[in-house]
Formats: structure tokens, C-alpha cells, sequence
């Protein structure tokens, strides 16, 4: 039987492939697997690098939008102060001043200071300030520095 003998033998060969161990990942899987590693590890730092800029300009948009908000609230300010009832307003609280004609009362606690805070204007020039010094003294110093070995001692 001649059709008997090919499924003997088909038979024959499937069982031998079946007992024939294959093995378990191959040279291409390894490849493949070292491939993905290496994009995945150059992906995640690019990633990483681009939630790090989106967190800053994230950052400085608030700042730019507080900046925004306290430039407003010093332009409303200006405008408050191009108003004269407004100064004059702010002339008596803050500094006492009244107008010609007008009597002005103090109240004082037992030691003869006045009760609450009095804000007073400044003369500019007693303001203490720093005298400017020439840079051809800082360069100097930095030379008298450089040049004093402490280690040679």
C-alpha cells in the first residue's frame, strides 16, 4: 500500500519534529529584544527632557501671568494717583497733612506717642547710601588677593 507508506513516513516526520527540541528565544528575538531596549531607553530620556521643558514653561507662564496681574494692579494704582482728591486723600491718612484752615488732632497713650502707625516722609539726601568705588580698586583688590599665597606660609 503505497498511500499507507507516505503517512507512515508523514507521520514519522511530524513525531521527529515534535521530539526535537527548539529552542526557546532565538538569535532573532534576542536582537529584536535588545533593539526595543536600547529605543526605549533613548525614548525615555527624550521624554523625560520634554516633561522637564513642559513643567518649566508650564512654570513660566504663571510667572508671566502674576507678573501680568501685579502690572495691572500698579497701572490701576497710577491711575488712582493721577486723581487729586485721591492724593489728597492719601495725604491726610497716611501722613496727617490737612488742608489751610483745618485743625489737626493727635491722639496719644500715656508715654505722649502717638497711637497707631504715623508714616512720615524722608529727607533723600539723609538716606544712608553706598559712597560708589572705582573699578579699577575692585580689579586692584583682586590682584592683592591673587597675589597673597596663604599655603607658602
Amino acid at each position: 500500500m503505497p498511500g499507507a507508506r507516505t503517512t507512515l513516513r508523514a507521520a514519522a516526520a511530524a513525531a521527529s519534529v515534535a521530539n526535537r527540541e527548539r529552542p526557546r528565544i532565538t538569535k532573532r528575538a534576542v536582537i529584536l529584544l535588545l533593539v526595543v531596549a536600547m529605543l526605549a531607553v533613548s525614548w525615555a530620556s527624550s521624554f523625560r527632557a520634554w516633561f522637564q521643558q513642559r513643567a518649566e514653561m508650564d512654570d513660566l507662564r504663571s510667572q508671566i501671568a502674576q507678573t501680568q496681574a501685579e502690572i495691572e494692579d500698579l497701572r490701576g494704582e497710577k491711575r488712582r494717583y493721577s486723581d487729586d482728591a485721591y492724593v489728597k486723600q492719601q495725604a491726610r491718612l497716611r501722613f496727617g497733612y490737612v488742608m489751610p484752615g483745618e485743625e489737626s488732632f493727635q491722639a496719644l497713650d500715656e508715654n505722649g506717642e502717638p497711637i497707631g502707625a504715623v508714616e512720615e516722609l524722608a529727607d533723600p539726601g539723609n538716606l544712608p547710601g553706598q559712597v560708589p568705588v572705582a573699578w579699577y580698586e575692585t580689579a586692584w583688590e583682586s590682584v592683592e588677593a591673587a597675589g597673597d599665597n596663604k599655603e607658602a606660609r
